[in-house]
């Protein structure tokens, strides 16, 4: 009888004990889940702000943008009905959209390979010990510091047909002026100059940054086993520099995709059929021609050349990635 009871106290005692270690971890989970749930809402309180700059800057006028594309809404107020895809329609048998994009296409060509190599070349230079290498830093990067207005008009002056820097030049060396800005075979070309001198500054700091990256023992290991300088840039240096080349580019890409301040402020808002963009023609169809649903619809016909282009070039990086 006495083993019976203490065998039923001893099985009270324990179920209780057990109890209360259940219940105390139970306890302390809940307790974690109370602080867990605490943090996310301090962290969504301090995520707000962002969000709702986010939603109402970027998010509402994309959804806005995309449905005025479906719409024949003008600048003045008039329209704002419902058209379909017919704008989608007009602006893929609009040649001047098509000569647009194909100016913004030659542009992003001739822009990139000078800013890529250029700012190779300049970060080269300075890394390799120039004297008074803050000076050459301060030199190369400044321009971009300075506003797409005050570019345009000091490159105005230079290529100004009587008494620009540029014709100046051409002159020491015995050579015709050239009307730079006005002369449809050699506009684009000054609005590239203007622009790799703008921003080549930018690349050259990615350029710089990422050569001081690379350990100076592989140069030593390279010297020791008799490799001259040449063969250290090709064999070290470069491919080193790959993964932000590959950066460099894609930004520079998509920067040129977007040229109209500097060709808009050099030609004086004239356009012109070598240099007008497709984003001077959304902003002469949208603020000059009224047409705010035809100007959406050319925005998002860019927007999906952007992202084939995005795409492709994730594609090959992929791909450049798996091969080496």
């Amino acid at each position: 009888m006495t083993l019976d009871t203490g065998s039923g106290r001893a099985g009270i005692t324990d179920s209780a004990a057990t109890r209360t270690i259940v219940t105390g971890r139970r306890g302390g989970a809940s307790r974690r889940h109370v602080g867990d749930r605490g943090e996310q809402r301090i962290a969504w309180l301090f995520l707000a702000p962002f969000l709702l700059a986010f939603a109402l800057f970027l998010v509402w006028p994309l959804l806005h943008g995309l449905y005025l594309s479906f719409t024949d809404q003008s600048l003045t107020g008039a329209g704002g009905s419902f058209v379909g895809i017919t704008n989608y329609i007009e602006a893929l048998g609009d040649p001047v959209m098509w000569r647009s994009l194909g100016n913004t296409a030659w542009f992003t060509v001739l822009s990139t390979v000078p800013l890529v190599l250029l700012a190779l070349i300049m970060a080269l230079l300075v890394q390799r010990g120039l004297p008074g290498q803050w000076l050459w830093r301060l030199s190369f990067f400044m321009p971009y510091l300075l506003a797409s207005t005050v570019i345009s008009q000091i490159w105005v002056w230079i290529f100004n047909p009587q008494i620009g820097a540029a014709n100046g030049i051409l002159e020491a060396f015995g050579l015709e002026p050239i009307a730079w800005l006005q002369n449809p075979d050699t506009n684009m070309l000054a609005i590239v100059i203007a622009t790799v001198w703008w921003t080549v500054g930018f690349n050259f700091l990615l350029y710089l940054a990422a050569l001081q990256n690379i350990p100076e023992t592989q140069y030593e290991a390279a010297s020791i086993d008799g490799a001259g300088e040449w063969r250290k840039l090709f064999s070290i240096t470069i491919p080193q520099l790959g993964p932000i080349t590959v950066l460099i580019v894609i930004l520079q890409v998509l920067a040129s995709l977007k040229l109209f301040d500097q060709a808009y402020q050099m030609l004086g808002g004239i356009a012109s059929e070598t240099t007008r963009s497709i984003v001077q023609y959304i902003y002469e169809s949208g603020f000059v021609g009224y047409r705010f649903g035809y100007s959406a619809a050319i925005s998002y016909v860019f927007f999906a050349v952007i992202v084939i282009i995005g795409v492709i070039q994730a594609l090959v990086t992929r791909r450049r990635k798996e091969h080496s």
